[in-house]
C-alpha cells in the first residue's frame, strides 16, 4: 500500500492517533500555495539582501537570483515527492524521519525548529522598526522597538491562534498587496524612470578587485540570495490541512517558489537600472539604495506607502513562518519527540489547533527579542539561513540515499526517471550553498565571534540537540505513517519502530 494515495485505516487502533491527535483540514491548494508564499514574502526576500548583493559584488549580483533558483527549484522538486508520500505535520522533520529514521527526523527538526524561531524574531524586529517610521518615530530607542515587537509577536501569535480562516484572510491580502506593490512599482521604474542601460547588469563596478569575480563577488552575492528564497517547504508543514495533500501540496512548494522569485527578480532588475548616480552609490557602499532610489524619483511623499508595503510584507511573512514552525513543533510533540510533549501536542479551539506550539514560539521568539542590540542576538540571527539549509539538508541527502539503496518509492506526484538525478543534483547544491554561507569572510571592524557566527551557533545548538535528544529518545513513537496502519517497506529505515513505540496493528 502507498501510503500517500490510501486514507489510513484501523485509525481507531493506531498507538497514540486518535482524532484528538489529528489535524482538521481547512487549507486547499490555494490556501497552501498563498502560505507558501507569503512564507518567503517577495518584499522580505528582495529588501532585506539588496544593499549587501549589490555592495558586495555591483549591479551583476542580479544573476545570483537565477543561480539560487535554479537550485533551489530542485529542492522544491524534491521535497514535492517527499510531500506527496509523506504529507504530514512538520514537512522536513516527516520527511528526513520517515525516508532515513527517527535520529535524521528529530535533528533536521531541531536545525528547522531554532531557525524559524530565530526568523520570527528578525521579523518582528524588523517590522516594528519600519511600523515605528511610518510615525515618525525618528531613531527610536532600543527599549520602544523592542516593545513594539514583542506587541508584534503577540497578535500575530494570537491571529495564528483563533483559527485559520483569520491566517488565511490575512496572508491573502498581504499576497495581493505585494504583488501590487512589487510588480507595480517595477513596471513604472522600468517604463518611466531607467537611469542605467541594460548593460549594467553585468557590470562588478570594481568589487572583485585582483581577482575574479566569480570566485569571489559572486559566491557572496549567491550566500546573501540564499536568504532569499527559503519558506516553500512551509506548504509541506501544514499538509495534514490540506485537502488532497499527497498532489496540492507539492504543487504549492513548487509553484510558490518560482511565483515569488518571478516577482523578485524583475523588481530587482527595476530597481538596479532606477539607481541614479550608481557610481556615487557604489563608492559610498552605505545607506539605503533602494530607499535613495525611490526617494530621488518620486520625492519624500514615497517614504510612507513604501515602508508600509514593508509592514504588510514582514507581518505576513511574520504568520506563514509561525504556522510553518508551529506545525513541526506539534508534530514532533505528537511523537513524543520533545521535551513538554504531553503539554505541546494538545489541540484547542473549533478548529482544532495547536494552541500550545503556537504559544511557545511566540514565547521564544519574544525572548529572543528581548536580546535585540546585544552581539549574542547577531550571533543567533546568523543561525537563521544555516539552519534552514541544514534542515533542508538532512531530508534531501536522505532521499538520495534511498535512491542509491534501491528502497526509494513513488508517491502520487513523481519526478519519473528524472527523480533520481534531480535528487542527486539537489544533494549537491544544498551542500555547495551550505558550505558558501558558512564560510567564514572577515570584514574590516566585525569581531570574530560575529564571523564565526554560524560555526559557533551550529556546534552550541548541535551539542545541545545531542543531549536533548538522548534524553527524550526512549519514548519516541515510531513514524506516524506506521503507527496510521501503513505497512513499512523493505528496507526502508523509515519504517523502522524506535524505543518506547506501541504496537503497530496490521493494514487491512
Amino acid at each position: 500500500m502507498d501510503s500517500t494515495t490510501d486514507e489510513p485505516r484501523n485509525e481507531s487502533l493506531a498507538e497514540g492517533i486518535t482524532e484528538e491527535h489529528r489535524l482538521s483540514k481547512g487549507f486547499d491548494f490555494r490556501s497552501a500555495f498563498a502560505l507558501a508564499f507569503a512564507d518567503i514574502s517577495p518584499i522580505v526576500a528582495l529588501y532585506a539582501i539588496f544593499a549587501l548583493g549589490l555592495f558586495a559584488a555591483g549591479p551583476a549580483f542580479f544573476w545570483a537570483f537565477p543561480v539560487v533558483l535554479a537550485g533551489q527549484l530542485l529542492v522544491a522538486a524534491v521535497f514535492g515527492e517527499l510531500a506527496s508520500r509523506w504529507p504530514y505535520a512538520g514537512s522536513v522533520y516527516q520527511w528526513a524521519r520517515h525516508v532515513q529514521g527517527t535520529p535524521w527526523g528529530w535533528f533536521a527538526a531541531w536545525a528547522y525548529m531554532w531557525g524559524l524561531t530565530i526568523a520570527l524574531s528578525t521579523l518582528s524586529y524588523g517590522a516594528a522598526g519600519f511600523l515605528l517610521e511610518i510615525f515618525d518615530v525618528k531613531n527610536p530607542a532600543r527599549w520602544l522597538t523592542t516593545l513594539v515587537a514583542l506587541v508584534i509577536i503577540g497578535i500575530g501569535t494570537l491571529a495564528n491562534m483563533i483559527g485559520r480562516r483569520v491566517l488565511k484572510v490575512m496572508v491573502v491580502a498581504s499576497i495581493i498587496a505585494e504583488v501590487l506593490g512589487s510588480v507595480g512599482l517595477g513596471t513604472i521604474l522600468l517604463l518611466f524612470y531607467r537611469a542605467n542601460p541594460f548593460g549594467t547588469l553585468f557590470d562588478g563596478f570594481g568589487t572583485q578587485g585582483n581577482g575574479l569575480w566569480l570566485t569571489g563577488p559572486a559566491l557572496i552575492a549567491v550566500a546573501f540570495v540564499g536568504w532569499s528564497f527559503l519558506g516553500f517547504e512551509s506548504a509541506g508543514s501544514i499538509g495534514e490541512e490540506v485537502e488532497e495533500p499527497e498532489r496540492n501540496v507539492p504543487k504549492a512548494i513548487i509553484l510558490s517558489l518560482l511565483f515569488v522569485a518571478l516577482v523578485v527578480m524583475y523588481s530587482s532588475v527595476a530597481l538596479i537600472l532606477a539607481i541614479p548616480d550608481l557610481s556615487k552609490v557604489m563608492a559610498a557602499k552605505s545607506g539605503d539604495p533602494v530607499a535613495y532610489t525611490l526617494t530621488a524619483h518620486f520625492g519624500g511623499g514615497i517614504g510612507r506607502p513604501l515602508l508600509i508595503l514593508f509592514v504588510i510584507g514582514f507581518l505576513s511573512s511574520f504568520l506563514a513562518v509561525q504556522a510553518a514552525v508551529s506545525r513541526c513543533v506539534w508534530g514532533s510533540a505528537r511523537d513524543r519527540s520533545l521535551p513538554g510533549s504531553g503539554l505541546l501536542d494538545r489541540l484547542r479551539g473549533p478548529e482544532r489547533l495547536p494552541v500550545y506550539s503556537i504559544l511557545l514560539t511566540g514565547v521564544v521568539a519574544g525572548l529572543l527579542v528581548l536580546l535585540a542590540g546585544s552581539n549574542l542576538y547577531s550571533v543567533l540571527v546568523n543561525f537563521t539561513t544555516i539552519g534552514f539549509y541544514i534542515a533542508f539538508g538532512v531530508p534531501v541527502a536522505g532521499a538520495a540515499l534511498s535512491h542509491l539503496r534501491g528502497t526509494w518509492r513513488p508517491g502520487a506526484f513523481s519526478l519519473g526517471r528524472w527523480s533520481a538525478p534531480v535528487t542527486y543534483a539537489a544533494t549537491v547544491w544544498i551542500i555547495f550553498e551550505t558550505l558558501n554561507i558558512v564560510w567564514p569572510r572577515q570584514t574590516p571592524g566585525t569581531p570574530w565571534y560575529v564571523t564565526w557566527s554560524m560555526v559557533i551557533t551550529t556546534v552550541a545548538l548541535g551539542i545541545i540537540g545531542i543531549f536533548v535528544y538522548l534524553g527524550v529518545r526512549g519514548r519516541i513513537r515510531a513514524p506516524i505513517g506506521t503507527r496510521l496502519g501503513m505497512p513499512p517497506e523493505k528496507n526502508e529505515p523509515g519504517a523502522e519502530r524506535t524505543e518506547g513505540a506501541g504496537p503497530v496493528p496490521d493494514a487491512e
